[in-house]
Order: C-alpha cells, then structure tokens, then sequence
C-alpha cells in the first residue's frame, strides 16, 4: 500500500518563494464579540474597584438572551444585568428592529466564586503541596508571541488590513452620518500575496456587512469599496486584479445574537495573529492576569515586538509554558524563521536576561493590574498604538541590542 503525503512549509517559512496567506477580522456585533465584549466589562468593572479581582468570566448570547456565567471572586459590587446592558448598548445593538436590543434582552448571572482548590494554587503564599511560595500560574499551557517587520505595528499585514476594515465600518456606523442602513455585525478578509517572505498586493478582499432592511445591495457594494476599503488599505497594494467581494449571499439583515450563538473565547486568531503567528489555544477576553493564557500571551508579543524592533530579526516567535501553581515558565524558545541577524541561541540568552516570565512579574513588568482590557476586545489584543497596552511597547529593543554583542 502506497501512502501519499502533501507537505506544506509554513507561510512565514523562507523555503516558501510565492503564495497567498488570508486573515479575517470581525465587527463589535459579530455574536462571539458581543459574548467577548460583555466578558471584559466585567473584567473592567470588578478591576476599576478591586485591583486583586480574580475574574473568569464567560458569556452566552443568543436571540434575546445573554448568560453571564464564571468565576469572580473580589471585593466589588457590582450590577451584573446593568454591565450587560451598558456593553450591548455601546455595541450598537439598540435600533428598533433588534431581537437581541440592549434595554429587551434577558441577562441571567450565574456568576460563582473561584474554587479554593485553583487559589491555593495561584496565591503568592505557600500552601500543602506547593513548591514555591511565589505566585503560581493560573493553569497550565503554551503560549506563543509574534511579530514580523512587515508592517509599521510590526504585525503581519493580512490580519492589519482586515481590522482596519471592521474599525472604518464601526466607525461610520457610529458616527451615524452615512450609511444609516449599517448594523453592527459584521466581517471581514484579505488576501495577501507574498513574494520572497514580503507582501506585495492584495489579492482579495470580504466584507460582510449587516444591513436594515431595504438596503440596496448596489448601495452597499459601492460603500463599501469606495468609502471603506479604498479609505484604509494602501493604494499600492490594491490592482486591477483586485478582486472584491461584499455580502456575497446578497443579503444580511439578520445578524448577531438573533442570527447565531456567540461564545466568549472564540475568535482566539482574529485577537491574535490571523493565523500567521502559532497559537496556544487559550482564549483572553474575561479572564485577569492571574490567568496566563492572558497575560503570558501579552508578554510573548512584548518580546517577540521588542526582537523585531532591535533589529535582531524580521520575523520573531517566543513560545512559553507553564505548570499550573507553578512561578516559572517550563520552558522557553524563540524561534526566527532564518531571518536573524544573530543565532536564535544567541536571542533567547538576551530574552532571558531582560525579560521575567514569572506570572508576578509579568504582571508588574506590564502593569496589568488596571480596567484596560475593554480597550483590547475588538480589532485585536495586539498591533493597537495606545499608552496602556504596555505590551506593544518596543522600549527593550536597546537592551536587547547590547545584550546580544
């Protein structure tokens, strides 16, 4: 028996000379950002007077109903159903015609504390069992930070270009001016031909936009072609072969909640890397920076931005693990792709000797103790210019520089 195997390099590999790499972004009102959106407002809220919150909190959204469910232990007090509102509210669902409507839908909080058993675990203080009296890691897993030299974000430009999309539709909705027939689910895509490891054109490009009823599908096409996609992605990159593709079905007046189920945690790629970079497989949105899917995930893309950013390398990688109760990573790799100016080895010593991957430090290293992480939940936890999201600083990149001569 003969078996057959088609191998494929990945996209960011050197070996591969020419192809075409796509990344979707979605819109504030897509279901499962609504269900992120209502988990970080929590966070916030429970942060804004507890600083020491510990919070888990998951969302269920579907027709008229939210469920907001988890862990939280902290010494806030808090209106659950009235945080929900407020954050579907700000969403844009309030139009007269919305099933799932801000002031209509059905909150349920089954919110419960956090299980002793995790805490003893976490807690900077020694318990039966632990090892160490340091702040352990909220649980296990990998966690993975990237960045690349392709854009001025240091991002990769497919997973840019399509949140550059979904920011200008939320934007002239919300402003309200144009386009009155705009509703807030959406998505979108770009396709990105790469030549020799840089990106060179845009192959393609997907927008899903819901609409009021009676919107003309013309009306919307040349909207969202002139007014959206020509207004944000870079006219050198956009041909004539440039081939565009708005609500492709024809028609998308029932969206959001109303028109499928969203889930907390799970567009983990849209909030990541567009699938470039690898992932770990944990999702952000609701959880503290106990919990290091969150706040371990911030720090890799602290130093793979900084690698880039010193010029040590175009591309950059760090991945991390973690044992759960445990202070220190398990390990640590970076990972170049061939396009280092020094060793990978010769990377990883200067990471270790600038940077702490214990779960305390990290958190004070970013200062994450802070109601920050609504500003986080749409368009992607990384490649945003804003002074409290500490982690796209580059301010290592000099040390890093020195640390490796």
């Amino acid at each position: 028996m003969t078996l057959l195997f088609n191998i494929t390099t990945q996209p960011h590999h050197p070996m591969s000379r020419s192809y075409i790499f796509s990344s979707e972004s979605v819109g504030e009102g897509h279901p499962d950002k609504v269900a992120d959106t209502i988990s970080d407002a929590v966070l916030d809220a429970c942060l804004a007077q507890d600083k020491f919150s510990r919070v888990a909190c998951e969302t269920y959204v579907k027709s008229n109903i939210a469920i907001v469910g988890g862990e939280i232990t902290t010494k806030a007090k808090l209106d659950y159903v009235q945080i929900t509102r407020d954050a579907v509210r700000e969403i844009g669902y309030v139009n007269d015609d919305d099933v799932f409507h801000a002031d209509k839908i059905f909150v349920q909080n089954i919110l419960t504390a956090q299980s002793p058993d995790i805490a003893q675990g976490v807690d900077a203080k020694k318990a039966k069992g632990k090892k160490s009296g340091e702040q352990g890691a909220g649980d296990q897993g990998i966690m993975f930070g990237y960045a690349s030299n392709e854009t001025p974000e240091l991002m990769p430009a497919p997973i840019m270009f399509a949140h550059r999309l979904g920011r200008k539709l939320t934007e002239v909705r919300k402003a309200g001016k144009a386009a009155k027939w705009l509703r807030p689910d959406a998505k979108s895509q770009v396709s990105v031909e790469y030549v020799d490891g840089k990106p060179t054109r845009i192959t393609n490009v997907v927008i899903s936009t819901q609409h009021a009823e009676g919107a003309e599908h013309s009306e919307i096409e040349k909207f969202c072609i002139e007014k959206v996609i020509k207004a944000v992605l870079p006219k050198s990159m956009l041909t004539k072969e440039t081939e565009f593709l708005i609500n492709p079905t024809g028609k998308f007046v029932i969206g959001g909640p109303q028109g499928d189920t969203g889930l907390t945690g799970r567009k983990i790629i849209v909030d990541t890397y567009g699938g470039m970079g690898r992932h770990g497989g944990g999702a952000f949105s609701g959880k503290d920076p106990s919990k290091v899917d969150r706040s371990a995930a911030y720090m890799g893309r602290w130093v793979a931005k900084n690698i880039v950013a010193a010029g040590l390398a175009a591309k950059a990688e760090v991945q991390f693990a973690y044992a759960i109760g445990h202070p220190k990573p398990v390990s640590v790799h970076i990972d170049t792709f061939g396009t280092g100016s020094v060793a990978d080895e010769a990377i990883l010593a200067a990471v270790l000797k600038i940077f702490s991957f214990k779960p305390a430090d990290i958190v004070a290293q970013l200062d994450l103790l802070r109601p920050i992480y609504s500003k986080t939940t749409n368009y992607g936890h990384f490649g945003k210019e804003d002074s409290a999201i500490t982690w796209e600083k580059t301010d290592k990149a000099t040390a890093l520089r020195k640390a490796v001569k």
